[in-house]
């Protein structure tokens, strides 16, 4: 395996700093795997199929059909190995965003467009995390760990965009947030825990 022979070149983990760092860092471990092409311009399985298709007839139609799927195999294998590359060199605030995508230009580019240089457009993205994290109520109808997995959901990526909440400001957040049928807990904890060491796993 090529990941044994230990002259690999290792993928730093992106957390939402220094992107343009990361990005040519990332470059670099493309390249040096012939992936960077690929990453950038992507493919179109429509071409492929029709550069088979030409090839089939300076060949022979059984040899030609098998190169025609040998050469889409293979950037399918080289466009998963380079998309693997992305989702292995991001931290777990950040996976979400790309887990959508099944191609490496995807994946790229939601990165390159979410966190490239614009500091006004992160600055705008954040804002409106903070807005919506300061309004987000759990609804009566709503189970207390769907609320606490969609807060949280929040919470991430706040932090995608350099926003690091005290668990304290967390804590606070989650029982404030709570309908009133959790009013006794809530007064509870509150009064017999300490907020700043508080874990919210335990409730």
């Amino acid at each position: 395996m090529a990941g044994s022979s230990g002259g690999e070149l290792r993928a730093p983990i992106f957390n939402g700093e220094n992107y343009d760092f990361w990005s040519i860092r990332m470059k670099t471990i493309f390249k040096s795997h012939g992936l960077w092409d690929l990453v950038i311009k992507g493919f179109d399985s429509t071409d492929l199929k029709q550069s088979d298709e030409s090839d089939a007839k300076k060949k022979e139609k059984e040899e030609s059909s098998a190169i025609g799927k040998d050469t889409f195999a293979m950037v399918l294998m080289k466009d998963a190995k380079a998309l693997g590359l992305i989702q292995g060199a991001v931290s777990d605030e950040i996976f979400p965003r790309i887990s959508h995508k099944e191609t490496s230009k995807g994946a790229w580019n939601i990165l390159q467009q979410e966190y490239h240089g614009d500091k006004q457009v992160r600055s705008v993205k954040l804002q409106s995390l903070r807005r919506e994290f300061e309004y987000t109520r759990m609804k009566d109808d709503e189970s207390l760990t769907a609320y606490i997995t969609k807060l949280f959901d929040l919470i991430n990526q706040m932090r995608s965009y350099g926003e690091e909440l005290p668990r304290e400001r967390v804590a606070q957040k989650l029982l404030i947030s709570l309908p009133s049928a959790y009013d006794s807990i809530c007064s509870v904890i509150e009064h017999s825990r300490d907020l700043n060491v508080i874990e919210l796993q335990d409730h």
